[in-house]
């Protein structure tokens, strides 16, 4: 057990430098419009947008990799990707190259949202796989909390120069993950169905489980490569119900504002008449918020389950976004338009965040899992970015009173919540195994 946990940890920096890279551009945003000269969709396209674009193909992408050359060394070629992304950014001269390498980053992001939660689900056992599985959500927001700290401590202190600080301290994590990735072993579901190494495969087994739980698991693997053993389509029809359910969640996701609210926070903070400083300030609060209520949801998945944390985050989605617009359309003022911000984070945390990546990366057959977790996460990217990428459009289109934006958000999780509540299924306790013959369709 101890050998999993460790794995997982640092598997799971993976995530540190997804949220930390990610959302360190929010320190960023207003010092490059104001450098640049940047239209509204000129900013949003390639100054915004442009990792999240990179995210989108790292996603898609990301199976490749996985299958071929293994979880391990995928992972790893993660960790250069955010170096190099994070150095190159940060001496960027001119917009273009700023956007070239957050685009390098984006892969990185993208890539890890495949190979982490793929790697974690396959050496956890039935018992612990969601809140193993949530250790890289809780990276996630440690590192996007970090990124936020850390804009704030750069604020001031280079002068013109700030954003360069903030983006390019990403290179010294990522730079200690792709050394400690090096020490894990790989995946023993990938050393025995796609590089037909038994061998290897049991030594890990046997690193994870006793002697006797080694074997039965071996077993029940090598069973899955005998029915899987025909390469076949992620969207052949027997896979229709773990395609469908991906796709939903992970539209959901992003259709409830998260990444808007994440990038944009001091824009948005700044728009109800708090100060620069003052609103990175509140976007820590923001940070600190969202890593309490992930580290509640890491505790409650195993114990209510996946379907139980959707039902809860769907409701406080619901009640904190019509907050949010009320707050907005009455000018009810910096106070309480903070406190419904902290209620969807919480929100967000203790839901769809504890439970996206753990979801995805268990309704997949062994088989497919790679490419099954690309097309789920590729469909969470590409609304991201399509959101991110109209942000600062649609924060011009509605500077004097941005309500609409943030009711339409919730009733898009009226919507997430009829479907938690009608089509999605509880996942916990049962094996990746035990959990193919529930999801696919052998007809």
């Amino acid at each position: 057990m101890n050998n999993v946990r460790n794995w997982s940890l640092t598997v799971a920096v993976a995530g540190f430098l997804f949220g930390f890279d990610t959302v360190v551009i929010s320190g960023a945003n207003l010092p490059i419009k104001e450098l640049w000269h940047t239209t509204p969709l000129f900013h949003g396209i390639f100054i915004m947008s442009m990792a999240l674009w990179g995210t989108v193909l790292g996603s898609l992408l990301g199976g490749i990799p996985c299958d071929k050359w293994g979880r391990k060394k995928t992972l790893f070629w993660i960790g250069i990707l955010f170096l190099v992304s994070a150095l190159g950014s940060a001496f960027a001269q001119d917009p273009y190259t700023f956007s070239f390498f957050r685009f390098i980053g984006g892969i990185g992001v993208g890539a890890s949202s495949v190979a982490a939660p793929i790697y974690i689900s396959e050496i956890s056992s039935p018992q612990n796989r969601g809140k193993l599985g949530t250790l890289f959500q809780f990276n996630i927001v440690f590192g996007i909390l970090i990124a936020f700290f850390s804009n704030y401590l750069f604020e001031g202190v280079g002068g013109e120069n700030d954003w360069r600080w903030m983006i390019g301290i990403v290179a010294l994590p990522a730079f200690i993950y792709s050394l400690i990735v090096l020490q894990i072993p790989d995946s023993p579901r990938w050393l025995i169905l796609k590089k037909r190494d038994d061998a290897a495969g049991m030594k890990v087994l046997e690193m994870i489980y006793s002697k006797e739980e080694a074997l039965e698991s071996f077993q029940e693997i090598k069973k899955d490569l005998v029915d899987t053993s025909v390469k076949e389509s992620i969207f052949s029809r027997k896979y229709k119900l773990p395609i469908i359910l991906a796709f939903l969640l992970a539209f959901f996701n992003q259709l409830s504002g998260i990444n808007f609210i994440l990038y944009y926070a001091p824009e948005i903070l700044e728009m109800a008449g708090l100060g620069s400083k003052e609103s990175l300030m509140n976007s820590i609060l923001i940070g600190v918020t969202n890593l309490i209520f992930t580290i509640a949801g890491m505790r409650l998945i195993d114990v209510l389950g996946r379907k139980q944390l959707m039902i809860i985050g769907s409701l406080g989605y619901i009640i904190s976004l019509s907050m949010v617009a009320l707050a907005f359309y009455n000018n009810l003022g910096a106070i309480i338009l903070m406190t419904s911000i902290m209620l969807f984070i919480a929100s967000h945390a203790i839901g769809q965040g504890a439970v996206i990546w753990v979801f995805i990366s268990e309704i997949f057959p062994n088989n497919v899992r790679a490419n099954g977790q690309s097309f789920g996460t590729g469909i969470h990217w590409i609304f991201a970015a399509l959101i991110t990428l109209a942000g600062p459009v649609v924060i011009d289109l509605f500077k004097i009173n941005p309500w609409p934006i943030f009711a339409f958000f919730a009733f898009m999780m009226v919507l997430q919540l009829v479907f938690v509540l009608f089509m999605m299924p509880e996942t916990k306790g049962l094996s990746l195994e035990e959990l193919e013959h529930k999801m696919v369709n052998n007809e």
